[in-house]
C-alpha cells in the first residue's frame, strides 16, 4: 500500500496523519510528491490531491469549498480528517500492543475523541491559521516544523534530489517523534481507565473517611472527588520510595482547597520534629501547605491519618 503526501516543507498535521495511517496500516510505503498521477494511484493521499473522501483514502482540506469542521466549529486539516476516520482503531491498536489491554469499541472511540480535543484539533488550528497551540517555538506544531531543512541544509545538499531525500529522512524523524507522543497519549488514558477499577475497589477505613490506595502512582483524585464524598484523606503506598503517603482530597477541580487540611501544627516539619508533634516515630515530613505527609510504615501513616481526622475544623 502507498501513502502519498506533498513534497517540500512539512507540517505537524501531515506528519500526524501519516503516522496514524502507518499505525493502522503498517508496512505502507511513503512518497512525498506533487505528481498528480502518483497521488491518484496511491492508496492514501494526505494533505494533497484536492479531495476529501475517507472511504477512498483521500484526506485533503485545501480544495475550494471545503467545509469540514467539528461540532465545536474547529475546521479540520489533514490531522483531524485522518484521526476522525482512523483514530479509534489506532487507539485500540496502541492499547493492545503497548498496554496489553483490549479496549471496547466505545472506550476506543471515547479516548480518540479526548485526544482530538486535547491535541489533534490544535494541530489543525495551527495549520489553518486559526490559532497557535503555544507561544514562541514550543508548541507541538512549531516543534515538528523545526524538523524541516533550513537554508544551510538546502545549500549543502549536492542536488535538488539529495535535498528531497534529506527532507524525507527528516519527515520520518518527525514521524518517530509524533509516534512517541501518540503512544504516550493513549497509554495515559488507558492507564486512567484501568485505575478507575482499582480506586473504586480500594479499601475504605474509618467509616469511609479514609481510603487506602496500594500504589501511589494510581490516578485517584478525580474518582475520589466525584464519587466518594465522604473520603477526607487518602493513604497511598509509594512503591519506588518504600514509604506511605497521606494525601488531602481536593474540594473541587483546579483548586488547592481541600475537603480537610492536615493539622496546622505539622506544617513544614520533618523527621524528629514531626515525630515529636505526632507521636509517630517514623514520620517523614509534612508539606508546608498541608496537603501531603509521609511515614515509613503503614502503621505510622495510619496513626497520622487518624490524628488528622480527629483534628477539629
Amino acid at each position: 500500500m502507498l501513502i502519498a503526501t506533498h513534497s517540500g516543507k512539512f507540517h505537524a498535521d501531515d506528519v500526524w496523519a501519516v503516522t496514524v495511517l502507518d499505525f493502522v496500516f503498517p508496512g505502507c510505503n511513503l512518497v512525498r510528491t506533487r505528481n498528480m498521477d502518483i497521488i491518484a494511484d496511491a492508496d492514501f493521499a494526505v494533505d494533497v490531491g484536492g479531495v476529501w473522501d475517507p472511504k477512498a483514502g483521500r484526506f485533503d482540506h485545501h480544495q475550494k469549498g471545503f467545509s469540514g469542521a467539528r461540532e465545536s466549529g474547529v475546521v479540520y486539516a489533514s490531522a483531524g480528517l485522518v484521526w476522525k476516520e482512523h483514530g479509534p482503531r489506532c487507539v485500540a491498536l496502541i492499547a493492545r500492543t503497548h498496554v496489553a489491554h483490549a479496549l471496547s469499541e466505545e472506550s476506543a472511540r471515547q479516548i480518540a475523541y479526548a485526544i482530538d480535543g486535547d491535541l489533534v484539533q490544535y494541530l489543525d488550528m495551527a495549520d489553518t491559521g486559526a490559532a497557535k497551540n503555544a507561544p514562541g517555538s514550543y508548541g507541538l506544531s512549531a516543534v515538528v516544523s523545526g524538523f524541516n531543512l533550513n537554508w544551510l541544509d538546502e545549500q549543502s545538499a549536492a542536488s535538488p534530489a539529495a535535498a528531497e531525500e534529506l527532507r524525507l529522512a527528516q519527515f520520518r524523524r518527525a514521524m518517530e517523534f509524533i509516534r512517541d507522543i501518540l503512544i504516550n497519549a493513549v497509554k495515559y488514558r488507558v492507564s486512567g481507565l484501568l485505575a478507575l477499577e482499582q480506586v473504586r475497589g480500594a479499601e475504605q477505613l474509618e467509616q469511609g473517611r479514609l481510603l487506602f490506595i496500594s500504589n501511589s502512582a494510581l490516578p485517584w483524585t478525580t474518582v475520589v472527588r466525584n464519587e466518594m464524598p465522604k473520603v477526607l484523606f487518602v493513604i497511598s503506598h509509594n512503591l519506588a520510595e518504600q514509604r506511605y503517603m497521606l494525601h488531602t482530597v481536593p474540594a473541587a477541580v483546579d483548586t488547592f482547597e481541600a475537603r480537610k487540611d492536615l493539622p496546622a501544627s505539622w506544617a513544614g516539619l520533618q523527621g524528629a520534629e514531626l515525630a515529636a508533634v505526632t507521636g509517630v516515630a517514623d514520620a517523614g515530613f509534612c508539606h508546608n501547605n498541608l496537603f501531603i505527609a509521609a511515614a515509613r510504615s503503614y502503621e505510622g501513616i495510619l496513626r497520622m491519618a487518624r490524628l488528622a481526622l480527629d483534628e477539629p475544623g
